[in-house]
């Protein structure tokens, strides 16, 4: 490996040096196109409450738009890639958070709340694309540099976590007195920016070093079904799904419910997405170390320390610490999940797994950025506190079953061995 890195290796270093331009080039793209979650989120569900009139239990269903978007946009970019290649698919996702961003912008000047829900869709949709990122820019890299490659992407997400909040703060009031427009208004030239470093790459047609090889897959029943990938999916949607319905409703508890201003709501989500992101520079390690199951288990601890933070008062810091513990018990719920999901099945069998688990998860992470502003909406902040209760012990349950079965099977290996 030395011996690659030092440049011995003409072929291979080569080779490393294209994949360094094209990761450096992913990189910026993400920073630019990933802001346009932490934005949306920040000022979402306040936009939608403003756009309401009397029911305002709805508040959250743009941001539902969203998360729906991000579940359609991630099948939709598998089919672009194969029918235009994944520089023109990461393009054209580049081009709808424009898009979506002008519709958004159209909808709070015309006070009409189903397109501002439809420009959100927009936008979740063009994030899909963006999800894959990470995985071009694995594929763009040779085996002993692809751990540098997914840190780089996230260090991409971090960027994202400080520069889309801070463009909502910034641009909020720039066409007062229509809130939220010139935030929404803002993704155009994101958009365009992004374009044009994404021209730049140049991605390999074949991923390198993807092995081909691999046990015949089996029907995705058989594998669903099994107990070690339901922990995993279980455990993922918990992770998510929790960490989406509390950032949701948070803005419009600090801000509706305790009367703050947006910009603190604004910045608490700031260190809530920076908080989801710098942790993944080790909670790769700590896995390989301790195990998937621990991580998860420690994550969804974390998440019950956030739930008595929210619940232990109203203050600045109680939604700002809440926010920050939701992000990090996230990281290691969602990432452990993850880890325990690609486990459970063959090379061969990796595309329609991933899939079944994405529209899974995804629906379901919908389903609770939905039921957010309803549940803040007739029963208040501390009701959405004690949700995190019942879901995490059911998680920790499972953990608990499948650490136990693994230890089996690994007793039953043993034996066979011997």
């Amino acid at each position: 490996m030395d011996a690659v890195q030092g440049g011995t290796v003409p072929g291979l270093e080569a080779q490393l040096r294209s994949a360094k331009i094209n990761v450096g080039l992913l990189t910026a793209a993400q920073a630019i196109l990933g802001s346009a979650g932490p934005l949306s989120f920040s000022v979402g569900a306040l936009a939608g409450y403003e756009l309401l009139s009397d029911d305002k239990s709805l508040a959250t269903a743009p941001l539902t738009g969203f998360n729906v978007g991000v579940a359609l946009g991630a099948v939709a970019v598998a089919a672009t890639s194969r029918l235009l290649g994944r520089k023109a698919a990461f393009m054209l996702g580049a081009v709808m958070i424009g898009i979506g961003g002008l519709v958004a912008a159209l909808a709070l000047f015309r006070a009409d709340f189903w397109l501002f829900a439809g420009g959100l869709l927009l936008i979740g949709l063009s994030g899909g694309f963006t999800q894959k990122i990470r995985f071009a820019a694995a594929d763009a890299s040779p085996s002993f540099w692809k751990g540098k490659a997914i840190s780089w992407i996230l260090a991409g997400g971090i960027v994202s976590a400080v520069l889309g909040p801070q463009i909502a703060i910034e641009t909020k009031d720039f066409y007062a007195p229509v809130l939220f427009a010139g935030a929404f208004m803002a993704l155009v030239p994101l958009s365009l920016l992004a374009v044009a470093v994404l021209a730049f790459l140049k991605l390999p047609d074949v991923p390198v070093g993807h092995d081909h090889a691999g046990e015949a897959a089996r029907p995705l029943r058989e594998i669903v079904l099994k107990q070690r990938f339901l922990t995993g999916l279980v455990c993922g949607i918990g992770s998510y799904a929790l960490m989406t319905f509390m950032m949701t409703g948070a803005p419009l508890a600090m801000v509706v419910g305790c009367g703050m201003t947006t910009e603190m709501a604004t910045l608490g989500i700031q260190w809530h997405v920076i908080a989801m992101f710098a942790p993944s520079f080790f909670t790769g390690v700590i896995i390989a170390r301790w195990g998937p199951e621990k991580i998860v288990a420690l994550g969804l601890l974390i998440l019950m320390v956030c739930a008595v933070v929210a619940h232990a008062g109203v203050e600045l810091w109680n939604f700002w610490g809440a926010l920050i513990l939701l992000g990090v018990g996230w990281n290691f719920g969602f990432i452990g999940s993850t880890a325990i999901v690609a486990a459970s099945y063959r090379p061969a069998e990796a595309d329609k797994v991933q899939g079944f688990n994405d529209i899974v998860l995804f629906g379901t992470v919908a389903l609770a950025s939905f039921s957010s502003g309803r549940v803040f909406t007739a029963w208040g902040w501390n009701a959405m506190n004690l949700i995190i209760w019942p879901v995490t012990i059911a998680c920790l349950v499972l953990i608990l079953l499948e650490m136990r079965a693994a230890s089996a099977r690994a007793a039953a290996s043993r034996n066979a061995a011997a």
